[in-house]
């Protein structure tokens, strides 16, 4: 009951694994229009284990969903992109951090990758499109 559950509530979502050298069984996502998307502005370090600045940095925390490594600084995930579609405006922002409370379509921006796309004031949009996609 709990998976039918699932797969109705997440039927828009593609998920597909790849196998490739590079992302070596890491899942690369897909929400097409039923993406959420939110800002957050932490400084320090991100879950890649580099030094971060979302106030002022382009980058995404993705859901702890898409995590495989038992160490996040060694994931695959540190090596990709986010593809970001809202309203006819794109974006490419770099993987750097984790969103450990974030759903599976839920994706966090910086503050200035948000900015590239809708006002801070809005907060959150919905109905955005975004994909993990290689550099």
């Amino acid at each position: 009951m709990k998976e039918a559950l699932l797969k109705k509530r997440f039927a828009a979502v593609i998920i597909t694994l790849t196998a490739t050298a590079a992302v070596a069984a890491t899942a690369t996502v897909s929400f097409k229009g039923n993406g959420i998307l939110s800002w957050y502005n932490d400084a320090g370090y991100g879950a890649c284990g580099t030094q971060i600045n979302a106030a002022t940095e382009m980058l995404a925390a993705v859901p702890r969903n898409y995590w495989t490594a038992a160490n996040s600084n060694k994931d695959p995930l540190c090596k990709q992109l986010v593809l970001v579609t809202y309203k006819g405006k794109s974006i490419k922002v770099p993987v750097k951090d984790k969103c450990p409370g974030c759903p599976p379509n839920k994706l966090e921006l910086s503050k200035a990758a948000f900015q590239q796309l809708d006002n801070l004031d809005v907060g959150i949009i919905k109905d955005a499109s975004w994909s993990i996609v290689s550099p």
